[in-house]
């Protein structure tokens, strides 16, 4: 295993440790940090839970559905580099966040908004970058994993669907505003 892979797996382990050491800190607290960090929907006082709230897992099945998803998405990303892991993650995280602050109706907590956008990402940005080994990659995890984009609709009680629209939303928008540029034509000689 390259040093490239080396690193993308530890990130992508060390993200989920996170979470799992969060959600002890959830259990011990009483779950006082859901109810205090969580997104709560068109509130001022809510509007942290767009940075908190994805740390946050209401339950072990809840956490458990999002960490196996989380590793093999954030280490595909983490293999294009920290750097890149870290942006796309940023406006994955934002956009689903912010995407439930304004339209879902009710306290919100989970990364499966992330989780959505690393997904949609890996999806689409082959497209954008114009490479077949992408596009094959793209359509393996969609054969694998392609049956969580249900999770864009409001088809399940007590499922933000919010989170994982807007978060998709925020994977497609990285994938185009992280692709290769164009070079220009070149200017004239004189």
């Amino acid at each position: 295993m390259g040093e490239r892979a080396r690193t993308a797996l530890a990130c992508s382990l060390g993200f989920a440790a996170v979470l799992w050491g969060v959600f002890i800190l959830t259990v011990v607290s009483g779950g006082g940090l859901i109810r205090d960090l969580g997104i709560a929907p068109r509130r001022v006082d809510g509007l942290d839970g767009v940075l908190f709230g994805p740390l946050l897992h209401a339950g072990i099945p809840h956490l458990l559905g999002n960490t196996v998803p989380l590793i093999v998405f954030s280490f595909l990303v983490l293999l294009e580099g920290v750097r890149r892991f870290l942006l796309v993650a940023a406006i994955c995280w934002l956009a689903s966040g912010l995407g439930v602050w304004i339209f879902g109706s009710g306290l919100t907590v989970g990364v499966s908004g992330v989780v959505f956008g690393l997904f949609a990402y890996l999806l689409v940005r082959g497209f954008y970058n114009r490479s077949a080994g992408q596009i094959l990659l793209a359509l393996l995890l969609f054969a694998v994993f392609g049956s969580i984009l249900w999770g864009v609709l409001p088809v399940s009680f007590g499922v933000s669907w919010q989170a994982h629209l807007f978060g998709a939303a925020g994977g497609v928008l990285a994938a185009v505003l992280l692709r290769p540029r164009q070079a220009g034509p070149a200017l004239p000689q004189r």
